[in-house]
């Protein structure tokens, strides 16, 4: 193994949830394990009008759950006993500390070589699948892609866990965190995450494409958060962060960079009605995907309405979203954006109808405002009162005029009428970077 695995900070899950050690644990009130914060945040759901998450009905999460399904967890073992325990009742779920997805049940740290099936060896795969054997024209297979594949599916099912429908889930105080999990809101409804830190998603067993553009890519699995196929979902005041795993100290092979995060927030899969506000999301590449694919209209038309409201991008990359078929509304945002490395804040997809105002952007000298839209596919974008750097900016006219080749059309032929306070671009760096994120809930 090579020696950036064997030296990676990276641990196994805990065994399964729902062991009686477990469950006896979380049966218990949750005042057993200290001090619980206020109704106001545990039993919070999202205000009227809060954008696509309070249509048809609202978001409440667990606001109904009675004494017996308020659970405190402690360990990652206990967060999935947990999840587990709600399935079928509104629940909430306080998260005390760090879970740390990547440890066993005693704490103890393990190396991605304890996920890696019998048999694989990442010198193997690398010399396998090395562009001038295998060239660029298929994509790979074989016994070294079996074994990774089966090594990654180790990884997964340890690392992944599922939230039930009418649940909340919300941090103890400030330092609550969720480290090297995949929370995954999948086919369900009535969500809340509050006041958690997501860190380090990290994938031991990234692909190889040699089809992946023109000099091929590596390829990850595992956002922080994924809402798949799911409605009525409200995330508000986390932080997601690649933390003690970041891209820049990250080797590369084969001239790519070993990409081993994915994002850290996607919405994908036919979601609907998402509302994420006063959230921080930073130093990250591929940030957050509205949709996941082009081939998807049958599933996606009518859905992946999603609301970014107050939010910070700090020295992200790219997709800050990137859209495809919904109507996305981003206003009131803060966007850092990074000295170097920089690709563009808004993905404009197929059939997207992105709406971006009040907006702020802090750009550093030789970065082009034009950058800030990109355009992956011919779809009308909405752009007004965005500011750059403390002066209003025209993104969408300046776009078209620095990036002739890839012209935008204007009106993305609807208004955005689920929106409460709606701020002066010009306050909102100062708001947002003082408010947003984990431990900031006021």
């Amino acid at each position: 193994m090579h020696r950036q695995r064997r030296h990676a900070l990276i641990t196994t899950t805990a065994l399964a949830c729902g062991t009686a050690l477990a469950l006896a644990t979380l049966a218990a009130p949750a005042q057993a394990h200290g001090r619980a914060p206020g109704p106001s945040l545990e039993r919070s759901v999202l205000a009227a009008n809060d954008g696509w998450a309070s249509a048809d009905g609202g978001t409440t999460g667990g606001r109904a759950a009675d004494a017996e399904h308020v659970y405190t967890v402690t360990s990652w073992a206990e967060f999935k006993a947990a999840l587990a325990a709600a399935e079928g009742s509104p629940s909430i779920i306080r998260v005390k500390g760090t879970l740390d997805a990547l440890s066993d049940s005693e704490g103890n740290q393990r190396t991605c070589d304890d996920y890696a099936v019998a048999g694989y060896s990442f010198d193997k795969y690398l010399a396998a699948y090395d562009p001038a054997v295998w060239g660029h024209e298929n994509p790979v297979s074989g016994e070294q892609e079996d074994l990774r594949a089966a090594s990654a599916a180790v990884q997964g099912a340890r690392i992944k866990a599922y939230v039930p429908a009418d649940t909340t889930i919300v941090g103890v105080g400030g330092n609550a965190r969720i480290l090297g999990g995949s929370l995954q809101v999948k086919d369900v409804g009535n969500v809340i995450i509050r006041n958690l830190t997501f860190e380090d998603a990290f994938d031991c067993f990234p692909q190889w494409d040699p089809t992946d553009g023109e000099n091929g890519a590596w390829n990850s699995e595992y956002d922080n958060l994924v809402v798949y196929g799911s409605t009525h979902v409200w995330v508000d005041h986390n932080t997601f962060t690649d933390g003690r795993h970041p891209d820049s100290e990250q080797p590369h092979y084969y001239g790519q960079l070993y990409q081993q995060h994915d994002g850290e927030l996607d919405i994908v899969h036919g979601a609907d009605l998402v509302t994420a506000s006063w959230n921080v999301f930073a130093d990250h590449d591929k940030t957050l995907m509205i949709g996941n694919s082009d081939s998807a209209g049958a599933s996606d038309r009518g859905k992946l309405n999603v609301t970014l409201h107050h939010n910070q991008f700090k020295n992200i990359i790219e997709r800050a979203p990137r859209v495809r078929f919904g109507k996305v509304d981003t206003y009131n945002n803060h966007f850092v954006v990074p000295e170097s490395g920089y690709v563009y804040s808004f993905g404009i997809g197929i059939e997207s109808q992105l709406v971006a105002e009040k907006n702020a952007f802090t750009v550093p000298a030789g970065v082009r405002a034009g950058t800030i839209l990109k355009k992956w596919k011919d779809s009308p974008v909405t752009t007004a009162g965005n500011h750059v750097n403390g002066s209003y900016v025209d993104l969408l006219a300046v776009h078209n005029a620095e990036i002739p080749e890839e012209t935008l059309r204007s009106d993305a032929g609807w208004t955005p009428a689920l929106r409460t306070q709606v701020d002066n671009p010009r306050a909102v760096p100062h708001l947002v970077d003082g408010r947003a994120g984990a431990g900031k809930i006021h």
